[in-house]
């Protein structure tokens, strides 16, 4: 049987802008991305926050994926919102307008039946909540990580004594560099590894992947497509595919890493297809497991 992940981060409501379209208030949030993805290889359990505004049709979504959302709390209040624009370089959004809502005095209880997951993935939440997360589970076999600029920058201390906790660390290269302070990706990757993570992985948006794992660096391609719509939730989306086929798998070994990756850079391309979750939503296995193989294809070569 495989593995459950449990989920800890945002479930939000997404306005956005791309030089292709605009759509208003879609569902979105980093554990929703997470989620979809990783139900594609595993059970997944969500722990988030809503507000009484959140409708039954995104409740839907989830149970559609067979995504666990006992831990899916909803009080009183409005949902988390983000408000964001991307110019004809997709790799960055800027963000219009956030509105944290009834996220900003989230603090998640891990529901008692969550606590013996075997796979941890924290969300970009505040990096005190994500060590509070840890304190509530039962000996993990893996724990990764999200954060981003503004914990680094804001909180770099309490980064850091979460990272310490975590097995890996999922974040794009400036923040890699920022969090190292170092400009050079491959140093500012090693001294990431000495402040705990046993592998570190460099989402790079269009030029793909890094993943230093030990003294070994792996790399993989973004796949080439000729419709990119929204990269939203891409990060997410990838994280969620790599923690998905980790926990189908079964083991922890760098060979598993390594095809975790791939299926992690799969799903990331399904998702920047459409806009917010269509694409992911409407996915079969089979052409998960096509494009994994177009993947393998467009990066094998012969040793001379």
């Amino acid at each position: 049987m495989t593995a459950s992940i449990l989920v800890v981060g945002s479930v939000a409501f997404d306005s956005l802008k791309t030089p292709f379209g605009e759509a208003d208030e879609i569902l979105g949030g980093s554990a929703t991305y997470f989620s979809v993805a990783a139900s594609y290889f595993s059970q997944v359990r969500l722990v988030a926050v809503v507000g009484t505004d959140f409708p039954d049709k995104h409740l839907e979504v989830f149970r559609k994926h067979k995504v666990d959302i006992a831990g899916l709390v909803q009080v009183t209040g409005r949902t988390f919102r983000w408000k964001g624009e991307y110019g004809y370089d997709l790799n960055e959004a800027k963000t219009l307008d956030t509105q944290l809502n009834v996220f900003e005095t989230f603090k998640p209880e891990i529901p008692e039946a969550y606590r013996s997951c075997e796979y941890v993935f924290l969300g970009n939440i505040d990096p005190d909540l994500q060590l509070n997360v840890l304190e509530q589970i039962k000996r993990p076999r893996v724990v990764a990580c999200d954060t981003m600029n503004f914990w680094i920058k804001g909180r770099p201390d309490a980064v850091k004594r979460t990272i310490a906790h975590v097995d890996i660390l999922i974040i794009n290269d400036t923040e890699t560099r920022m969090l190292a302070d170092e400009a050079n990706l491959v140093r500012a990757a090693k001294k990431i590894l000495a402040m705990g993570p046993k592998t570190l992985i460099v989402k790079r948006g269009e030029y793909g992947v890094l993943m230093f794992h030990g003294t070994s660096v792996f790399g993989a391609p973004a796949f080439p497509l000729e419709d990119v719509y929204d990269p939203t939730g891409a990060g997410d989306t990838f994280a969620g595919g790599f923690m998905g086929a980790l926990a189908h798998a079964g083991d922890t070994t760098e060979r598993t890493f390594r095809r975790g990756i791939i299926f992690g850079s799969v799903m990331a391309s399904f998702d920047v297809e459409k806009f917010g979750l269509q694409r992911l939503t409407d996915l079969t296995r089979d052409e998960i497991d096509e494009r994994f193989r177009q993947f393998k294809h467009l990066t094998h070569f012969e040793e001379v």
